[in-house]
């Protein structure tokens, strides 16, 4: 069965399972940069395994927020990139990211936040 198949109705909850689980968010804020290929994607993400970056880049394929292309390099391989619907989410993304902020300073856990360049590396 299709991931497409097993989304929620209510919109608010489509929404959050289309980005839900630990990497959507951090691969989507990283194509932002750009399109990359798979090794590049699991060496700037610390902590992302190839198994792991292959299954939500194609669970993102299928949701309509990423594409493959052929590599532009070396003609070997393929990039990932943003769709138009991908690309969107970045002023969500960064909405979320300063309200997580917010959330975290009134429960005074702002102690607990690492900076981004802590998980995902400069391109």
């Amino acid at each position: 069965m299709k991931i497409l198949n097993r989304l929620p109705g209510l919109p608010v909850e489509r929404a959050l399972k289309v980005l839900s689980g630990r990497w959507k968010a951090v691969i989507l804020h990283t194509l932002l940069d750009g399109p990359q290929r798979t090794c590049e994607l699991e060496s700037r993400v610390v902590g992302l395994s190839q198994k792991v970056l292959i299954e939500q880049l194609h669970a993102l394929e299928e949701h309509g927020m990423v594409r493959r292309q052929p590599s532009t390099g070396d003609g070997q391989g393929v990039e990932y990139l943003l769709t138009p619907l991908g690309s969107s989410l970045q002023p969500i993304l960064a909405s979320l990211m300063e309200w997580g902020a917010h959330h975290a300073r009134e429960l005074d856990e702002a102690h607990r936040l690492l900076p981004c360049e802590a998980v995902v590396r400069e391109r």
